[in-house]
């Protein structure tokens, strides 16, 4: 594929933003590019829960793998995972 066949996202290309997040009682870091943010949002909508709550389980799911990802890492793969799923399905 030649790089003059892609385009880049809307509004650009752009760099990790980090927000603050309760998990458990925790306020947590988690640097996500913009996309993912929008992305995290839309999904803890379409579930009704609050952000916190979705990455509360994501984190969940995250700490009983057998080498536990970092919590962005894990977000990142759950969102592309839930989306691709999602994309499947229609």
């Amino acid at each position: 594929m030649s790089a003059g066949r892609l385009t880049p996202p809307p509004g650009g290309f752009a760099g990790p933003v980090k927000r603050s997040v309760t998990i458990a009682g925790h306020a947590t870091s988690i640097s996500l590019e913009p996309v993912f943010w929008a992305a995290l949002e839309a999904a803890a909508a379409a579930h009704a829960l609050p952000l916190s709550a979705l990455v509360a389980e994501i984190d969940a799911l995250r700490i009983t793998a057998a080498d536990p990802p970092n919590l962005a890492s894990a977000i990142r793969t759950w969102l592309f995972v839930a989306t691709n799923n999602e994309n499947n399905s229609q």
